[in-house]
């Protein structure tokens, strides 16, 4: 038996739901490979799962999976504003009728835009506790999936707990498979090394290509970029999830936090939620050389930053690149209706 054959029976012995069609395409990008002078290439996560789609739905159809045995009437989780995480969970809840509440820590907004507006329509219960507990790059991920799951418990009572962006070992077990399908579709176009690159939000996504690219000994490596300097400790929260999933599939790797492959802070901008001008830029290329869409939160800092390493050397010379785009428009309509508002200010003003 081969290792990618292995780790998909291992994978095979946790419940999963199905919320979308898997594999998702992994297209070359011919004229983007031209202007950067290297084979590029994008794992189409974009097009996965409801409600718009987007990468957390491989996390959520082991998460609701579990929820379902569980048998869970209440959906807990929390994240940004914008949190693309929080709108599937909605969506993913609404499929097998469960309640769903979603925590932020700023003031409600006064306009629900994007991602939040789509919640209001899912009829996601939306909590806004402007306490400042997520998003300050203050506190670990595992500090703050307590403090939320506390207050969550007070206000809604017994429920199912998923931590921000999923990041739990079961949850991440769906990018352990992404990973198996990036190596065998890599090698179907003929690629058997170079960089899997991808945002780094909480960094499940990751721990899971971390964990399922070594365990098929695949020549691929993984990389996340920051986009938000979120958490204290935050390779070493990557570290402790891969960690678990490497035991619960009894694979025998084990990472520290010096083995995690992540660029912190570089790209992030000024923080998380708030778009980069380098980041704008990407997006722009993309869409006028590709006709693919990313979003100014996560993809567009991410693919700034994988242009940026790759000019410098960072990542070889002509590796090919694979770019994860992990999904997200929602995001770039609430920022389009931001700058409108601003724009329309100014006019007043005038």
């Amino acid at each position: 038996m081969s290792f990618a054959s292995e780790v998909a029976a291992a994978l095979e012995r946790f419940p999963r739901v199905r919320l979308a069609d898997f594999p998702t395409p992994l297209h070359p990008l011919p004229r983007l490979s031209k202007a950067l002078g290297r084979p590029i290439y994008m794992k189409r996560d974009d097009l996965a799962g409801p409600a718009l789609g987007g990468n957390k739905t491989r996390k959520l159809e082991y998460l609701m999976a579990e929820a379902q045995e569980r048998g869970a009437r209440k959906i807990v989780t929390y994240g940004g504003l914008q949190s693309n995480h929080a709108r599937l969970t909605a969506a993913a809840a609404n499929r097998f009728g469960l309640e769903t509440h979603l925590f932020y820590f700023e003031p409600r907004p006064a306009r629900l835009t994007g991602n939040l507006l789509l919640n209001q329509i899912l009829g996601a219960k939306m909590h806004f506790v402007p306490l400042g507990a997520e998003g300050k790059g203050g506190m670990t991920l595992a500090m703050t999936n307590r403090l939320v799951r506390l207050l969550a418990l007070l206000r809604v009572g017994p429920h199912y707990f998923i931590p921000v962006g999923g990041h739990c070992w079961r949850g991440c077990l769906g990018y352990v498979r992404a990973a198996l399908e990036i190596e065998e579709q890599a090698r179907g176009l003929g690629v058997e090394q170079g960089w899997v690159i991808a945002a780094a939000g909480s960094g499940g996504t990751l721990a899971g290509l971390m964990v399922g690219l070594r365990g098929v000994g695949s020549r691929l490596r993984a990389l996340g970029v920051d986009i938000g300097k979120l958490w204290k400790g935050f390779p070493a929260s990557i570290a402790r999830v891969a960690n678990e999933m490497s035991r619960h599939l009894a694979l025998n790797r084990h990472f520290h936090a010096s083995d995690v492959p992540l660029i912190e802070a570089r790209y992030a901008g000024r923080a998380y939620g708030v778009p980069s001008d380098a980041g704008n830029e990407a997006m722009r290329m993309m869409a006028r050389l590709e006709g693919i869409v990313l979003d100014p939160i996560y993809t567009g800092k991410a693919l700034a930053g994988m242009f940026d390493l790759a000019g410098r050397g960072e990542l070889g010379r002509d590796e090919p690149l694979i770019f994860v785009h992990t999904g997200g428009a929602p995001a770039l309509w609430a920022e389009i209706k931001t700058k409108d508002a601003a724009a329309r200010s100014a006019d007043a003003d005038a």
